[in-house]
């Protein structure tokens, strides 16, 4: 089971890379371990390059077991998986749009762009913005888990946040369905920049949910 988690990991990031939503050293993947503990992509590494034997694991309590250096965002991906027990997979990147957007200015502090296509309600849902923090502030992985925390409270659950002029954290069951819950939300940020398109209806929205049970 562990290979295949590192195999894939591999192949998420490779796939990022090749299609231009990760760059350079930027970004970093993990995954939660079916016997405890995760495995991390290590710092500096490039998504597009990854070797499965060198990914990072750590235990439970965070503490490193093998691999390279695991990535200076190890506590937040750990604090995304205690706030979210279905939370198998965290991806975070710079992704180009997202982070044009906290410049030039996002939707809403709630929703970082309006609900403008079904997709993105559908598969992806709100995603609240993060203040900026430096790269790795510990302070960071607090304030996405209150988040988390409150959108649940409210009958929500959220499956990603925007850290402002940083890049989206998304997570989801597995490796996959967190790179798709990423990619979606990119091309919806790419389609806001664009178009400023208005957002879908009250009555629409009502529709996705209770045709797909849309999560909005």
């Amino acid at each position: 089971m562990t290979a295949a988690l590192r195999d894939e990991i591999c192949r998420v990031g490779a796939s990022l890379f090749q299609r231009g939503y990760v760059h350079a050293s930027a970004g970093n993947i993990s995954v939660r371990l079916p016997a405890g503990g995760f495995l991390i992509t290590p710092t500096d590494a490039c998504l597009g390059t990854l070797d499965p034997a060198r990914l990072a694991e750590v235990d439970a309590q965070g503490t490193q077991t093998g691999g390279d250096r695991a990535s200076k965002t190890l506590a937040l991906h750990r604090r995304i998986y205690a706030a979210d027990p279905d939370a198998g997979c965290v991806i975070h990147t710079h992704a180009t749009h997202l982070v044009a957007l906290t410049l030039a200015g996002v939707w809403s502090a709630e929703d970082i762009v309006p609900p403008i296509t079904p997709y993105y309600v559908m598969k992806v849902g709100h995603v609240p913005l993060i203040a900026y923090h430096r790269p790795g502030d510990p302070r960071v992985a607090d304030l996405v888990a209150q988040r988390i925390a409150s959108f649940r409270a409210a009958g929500t659950a959220i499956r990603a946040v925007m850290l402002d002029r940083l890049g989206p954290c998304a997570w989801h069951r597995g490796p996959a369905e967190a790179s798709a819950v990423l990619e979606e939300l990119e091309e919806t940020a790419k389609l806001w920049l664009m178009a400023k398109p208005a957002p879908l209806t009250d009555g629409q929205i009502a529709e996705l949910r209770e045709n797909f049970g849309a999560a909005w």
